[in-house]
């Protein structure tokens, strides 16, 4: 690779701004980013960054300032034109069509053609190249994405941003949902990427990442740009604080003493096709245990069998001894039974994003809001303001459409929302995935409050650092049943790692040892 073809931006932004309906959400930003380097993007959610991003792929103008490619000042008016300058996007809210094909969406806008008609032969051809360049060999072109996982479709959405050769590819929380394995992937295809020549932006929550990758880092705060410098020049508590304005809290709440509590959840030998295999597990009312495990282990199915998503689920499962295995989501947050689940994809199945804040609020408990079959707007209107104000919902209006909103909120109102059911056993799926710290340390705090006030809590993560430091038991999962349970000071990143590889933690410490970690 030449270098000295890089030496200049590649992209460059001069005093842009842009507001929607009066509300900034970048104001007079000047970026650079060059080719041949990945560099990342940071900041809370509601920071501009997703703003910035959509600026540079041609999804929205800038109200103010001026985009300029290699030198060129341009105006983009839409995305097409910005791929046309080798602009691509991979966004956290996928664009994959479900119901066509992986190997249609993968050349969705630009299809191989033969006497005018779509070459199918050379399309699945072309989607296996893509697809083998990132390890996804078992994904069949021919598959529907809707059969596939929310980690296999990001690997897709993936594969099909390379497909259309960037010069700037652009990745918004890319990894948020994908396995490790799928992670370690994508590390090697960036690294390929950039002795090649592409340029990255890379906006990701999970500062391991950003140390692992990036070259040099931009923090963007209320829609400015605060500060760019090179890898290394920062500590993460500089870099935090340059994020959220303020000095870095602790992270984690305080956990309570270990006692003895009544158990308000029992699950016992629960069995779902060949995902479940007898699981045996207690949530006591005040505690919170965490699902820990490899990505796949049943921790999913668990949580949605609870919450009465599955079919042919066979075992038992009582809250305060009654039977809690439910014919439906509607029985599960039932006053009988008084469950709620925070799903893992808040974009498809946790919010009706075309529709405003207040009644994604609502979705979940307009009998508590209503006299007879009739909303009661005064009642509504107290709920909504209510959950606004629990959760720091930050909003211009309840009015406004969801999906104006950055992924933090976004998230937020998914959890308002089921709280409003006034639940006592809160199902989290991950539920920090793709948000700022900030947010993240406010979730924590929520998390411990529920607690203190009785909930019982089953939260799955796939970060160990979330598990260690929320959760007063950990189950770790493996092959579809619960395989360990660490409490207290045995909740450690070694334990919860020889659990989820169902090995014993001493060979986990001589793996330790000679990786030198």
């Amino acid at each position: 690779m030449n270098t000295s073809l890089y030496e200049h931006p590649f992209v460059e932004l001069n005093g842009v701004s842009k507001f929607y309906a009066g509300v900034r959400a970048l104001e007079g930003v000047d970026f650079a980013c060059r080719r041949g380097s990945i560099h990342a993007v940071l900041g809370e959610n509601g920071a501009g960054k997703s703003t910035l991003i959509k600026v540079m792929a041609g999804v929205v103008s800038p109200t103010e300032g001026t985009l300029r490619v290699e030198g060129r000042a341009c105006s983009f008016s839409g995305p097409s034109e910005a791929v046309s300058e080798g602009i691509v996007c991979v966004f956290q809210e996928l664009s994959l069509m479900p119901d066509l094909s992986v190997a249609d969406n993968i050349s969705i806008s630009d299809p191989p053609r033969r006497m005018g008609l779509i070459d199918r032969g050379a399309q699945n051809r072309r989607a296996e190249e893509l697809l083998a360049r990132i390890n996804c060999e078992d994904v069949d072109p021919r598959m529907l994405v809707r059969e596939l996982s929310l980690s296999r479709r990001q690997m897709v959405e993936i594969a099909k941003a390379l497909g259309k050769n960037p010069k700037l590819l652009i990745l918004d929380e890319a990894t948020s949902a994908l396995t490790a394995r799928d992670v370690e992937t994508v590390y090697r295809v960036l690294g390929e990427l950039r002795d090649e020549g592409v340029g990255m932006l890379f906006i990701s929550h999970r500062m391991h990442e950003v140390e692992a990758l990036c070259d040099r880092l931009s923090v963007f705060r209320n829609g400015k740009h605060i500060e760019t410098f090179d890898r290394g020049e920062r500590t993460q508590d500089d870099i935090v604080k340059l994020m959220i304005g303020r000095e870095v809290e602790h992270q984690f709440p305080p956990k309570p003493e270990p006692v003895a509590r009544p158990a308000h959840l029992i699950v016992s030998n629960l069995a779902w096709e060949n995902r479940l295999n007898g699981v045996d597990l207690a949530v006591g009312r005040g505690e919170i245990v965490g699902l820990g495990g490899l990505d796949g282990q049943g921790q999913k199915e668990l949580l949605l069998a609870l919450f009465g998503c599955l079919r042919g689920v066979k075992g038992s499962a009582s809250i305060g001894g009654n039977n809690a295995l439910t014919l439906s989501p509607a029985e599960a947050k039932s006053s009988a039974r008084r469950i709620a689940l925070v799903p893992e994809d808040r974009k498809t199945e946790g919010l009706m994003l075309p529709m405003s804040i207040t009644d994604n609020l609502l979705a979940a408990s307009f009998s508590r809001v209503s006299r007879g079959p009739f909303i009661d707007p005064q009642k509504a209107k107290a709920a909504v303001a209510a959950g606004i104000e629990k959760l720091r919902i930050k909003a211009g209006s309840p009015d406004a459409a969801v999906a104006t909103l950055s992924g933090g909120n976004q998230q937020k109102v998914v959890i308002a929302k089921w709280l409003m059911t006034d639940p006592e056993l809160i199902l989290l799926n991950d539920p920090t995935r793709g948000i700022d710290v900030g947010t993240k340390q406010e979730i924590y705090r929520l998390m411990r409050d529920l607690a203190d006030a009785g909930n019982a809590i089953l939260f799955y993560s796939t970060d160990y650092a979330e598990l260690i430091g929320c959760c007063d038991r950990v189950a770790v999962m493996y092959g579809g049943r619960i395989v360990a349970e660490l409490q207290g000071e045995a909740i450690t990143e070694e334990a919860i790692i020889a659990a989820s590889l169902n090995i014993s933690t001493a060979r986990t410490a001589a793996i330790y040892a000679e990786s030198g970690v």
